[in-house]
């Protein structure tokens, strides 16, 4: 069954076909490790499994890069601020080598927990210099890079066409471009492919300019040259991405080989919170590990991704978060129903469920829509084995680690209650004793803020996390 991917690059959903072979040559834009990354950004990874996994799928072979952004990031994406592994490295008293290393181990912490498939390449930048100063030097020596007292340029200006993605007028953003950000800069829109360093600065390299390190945007253009060629599948990153980071890539590829790097451009839209920004003054950037304080295992939160297409925003509540906890323990439950049914099925309803899951996943990614179909077979009355193994085989697709239902069950049995929770129990257990129920349901609504639904019982109370 055919693919069809929806490509930014001509805003339209085309057939997907690999370049060469039966291998899909991807790369995506990975993490800048200052800090931890958020579920926002978890969308995004969240999506770029579900690609991987549709592809494998389908039968596809992948070679895909992800980069790590250790150096050259500045605090705002079109050349501004100081480098954004410096800054945190000044307020952490760490090496922005430390910090680094600290940040990426965290990130793919939380990419096992979420069980996001890892790409068969991880980039770091400060491992790329050499081929990101001989990309630079490729760029000058073509004619579209240019030297100032602060860094090497790329002029747009000689370009074909800028900017391709987006339907961004250059002539407005000329007209409210900062241009005092570098008066040697020949248009305003220019970016920097290379910086030189200030003297204190601690991440700098030798170059023909000096000692100096790499702009953000070149990194992603010489890693993906080094691994995948100078023309590959597919290049995938969130719509912030569009404007400007992918802009001034497919510029720097123009400027060096005269080539758009990427066939097709793929990418997620925002995560919104309470039906607005994320932002860090909001108070409301929250991390995996603050879901799991909630009584949200990273695994809910890829489910409440599915609740949504990629390409349209995602508004995230708690609320949300917890209505798809409740849902996969369905899904869970649902599972080892199957599991453990004798009944029997027949083969032409089976394949008539995986012909319409296929078709949803190869719709481009229609994600919720398969979802639709996978909560149809669930609750399908004839439990069986049958059932139970195509569920594991659209797992190969979701990632939600249907296998283990039951240790993810019993781990919710034996959940150990912090000692708040126990001193609340305790309380209303003492309540209902002298039965002084409005006190009970004040205490059991008290405990149920606090993520615990309290079930009473012939046996007692009974406990479990929302």
């Amino acid at each position: 069954m055919q693919i069809k991917l929806y490509n930014t690059l001509n805003k339209q959903k085309n057939d997907f076909v690999p370049l060469e072979g039966n291998e899909v040559r991807i790369y995506s834009c990975g993490p800048t490790v200052y800090s931890y990354a958020h579920i926002g950004n978890f969308r995004t990874y969240v999506f770029m499994d579900n690609l991987r996994r549709v592809l494998k799928y389908n039968g596809y072979t992948l070679k895909h890069v992800m980069n790590i952004t250790d150096v050259g990031h500045l605090e705002s994406d079109a050349d501004e601020g100081e480098d954004k592994m410096l800054k945190a490295a000044r307020k952490e008293h760490k090496s922005p080598y430390e910090i680094a290393e600290f940040y990426t181990k965290a990130f793919f912490k939380d990419m096992d927990k979420l069980n996001i498939d890892r790409p068969e390449i991880i980039a770091k930048a400060t491992e790329h210099i050499p081929e990101m100063l001989e990309f630079a030097k490729k760029i000058v020596e073509n004619g579209y890079g240019y030297e100032t007292s602060t860094a090497i340029y790329f002029d747009v200006s000689k370009l074909d066409k800028y900017p391709v993605l987006s339907n961004r007028n250059v002539d407005d953003q000329i007209a409210g471009a900062r241009v005092d950000v570098d008066p040697e800069k020949r248009n305003p829109y220019d970016f920097a492919i290379w910086i030189k360093a200030p003297e204190n600065h601690i991440m700098k390299w030798d170059s023909p300019w000096g000692l100096s390190y790499p702009g953000w945007h070149l990194e992603c253009s010489a890693m993906s040259k080094k691994y995948l060629g100078e023309v590959f599948d597919i290049h995938t990153g969130g719509v912030d991405h569009i404007p400007t980071h992918h802009e001034n890539e497919i510029a720097q590829s123009k400027g060096a080989f005269g080539k758009i790097p990427a066939k097709t451009w793929m990418h997620v839209e925002f995560l919104q919170v309470d039906g607005g920004k994320m932002s860090k003054s909001l108070g409301n950037v929250y991390t995996i590990s603050d879901l799991e304080e909630k009584g949200i295992e990273p695994l809910a939160y890829k489910l409440f991704c599915y609740t949504a297409h990629y390409r349209t925003k995602l508004n995230f509540t708690f609320e949300g978060a917890l209505a798809s906890q409740k849902a996969l323990n369905r899904l869970r439950e649902g599972y080892i129903k199957h599991k453990n049914g004798n009944d029997n099925v027949e083969e032409s309803l089976l394949e008539e469920y995986k012909n319409k899951f296929l078709e949803a996943i190869n719709d481009d990614l229609n994600i919720p829509l398969a979802m639709g179909i996978i909560w149809e077979l669930v609750r399908n009355e004839s439990k069986s084995k049958k059932i139970a193994e195509l569920l594991i085989d659209f797992d190969q697709v979701l990632g939600l680690d249907l296998t283990n239902s039951e240790k993810y069950i019993e781990s919710q049995k034996e959940l150990e209650l912090p000692e708040e929770i126990k001193e609340l129990l305790e309380k209303r257990k003492k309540a209902r004793e002298e039965k002084k129920w409005a006190l009970s349901d004040e205490l059991r609504d008290n405990i149920k803020e606090k993520g615990y639904i309290v079930k009473d019982t012939k046996e007692g109370m009974t406990v479990e996390k929302i």
